[in-house]
Parts: structure tokens; sequence; C-alpha cells
């Protein structure tokens, strides 16, 4: 989208807001379908700190996750964890990710999140 959906964005700024982590969405972009629960950007980055501070290969970066968000105004990122990549009849990973989605690329969204099947 050229222009980010103004609903999209009052969702996101809810999420910021409320503090929760309770927002089921899914969306496409970049032709990927998304499928997950929102969170606030403090809250995500903490996680992805959390993380990378646990991998020997990679916790040099976990810093970076921790410093305060340097933007004003409406949020123009979803943050997703407990996400999923849906590929056909399985979601990917398994477990639920993180995922940081640009507003402006979401081309369609629902409310909820889809589940899938492995069998």
């Amino acid at each position: 989208m050229s222009k980010p959906d103004e609903l999209l964005v009052d969702v996101a700024a809810k999420v910021e807001s409320e503090q929760s982590n309770q927002m089921s969405l899914t969306v496409v972009t970049g032709g990927a379908v998304i499928t997950g629960r929102l969170a606030p950007e403090a809250v995500w980055r903490q996680r992805v700190s959390e993380v990378l501070t646990d991998s020997p290969r990679l916790s040099e970066f976990s810093d970076v996750f921790t410093a305060a968000p340097r933007r004003e105004g409406p949020p123009t990122h979803l943050h997703f964890h407990v996400a999923r990549i849906l590929q056909g009849p399985v979601g990917i990973p398994e477990t639920g990710g993180m995922y940081r989605v640009s507003i402006k690329d979401v081309t369609g969204w629902t409310v909820g999140d889809f589940s899938y099947s492995d069998h």
C-alpha cells in the first residue's frame, strides 16, 4: 500500500496504548500470509533481545533491541509474536515466531488468526 490503512494503524495504536498482546491478526504482505498475535513494540523488542541473549552466536546483537524506539507519531509497524507464516496447510515455524511487518506493506488483513494443520 502506498498509504497505510488507517484502520490498521488504529488497531496497532490500540495495542501500543493498552500494552496488550491479545489481538490476533492475519496479514498479507509481500505475498506471504502471517498470522498471530500483535504485541506492543517494547514487549516485542524485549522478547527478541532475550532470545538473542540466549544464543551463543547472536548474543552481541541483543542490545540493539533493548534500546527504546526512536520515533514519534502513529505506529509504522506491526509486531507479531507467537506468529506463523502460512504456507499451504502448514504454519512455519511450528512453535511460532517473532515478526515485524511494515504497515504500509500490508495488502490485506483480517482480525483473528488462521489455524492450520500439519496432517
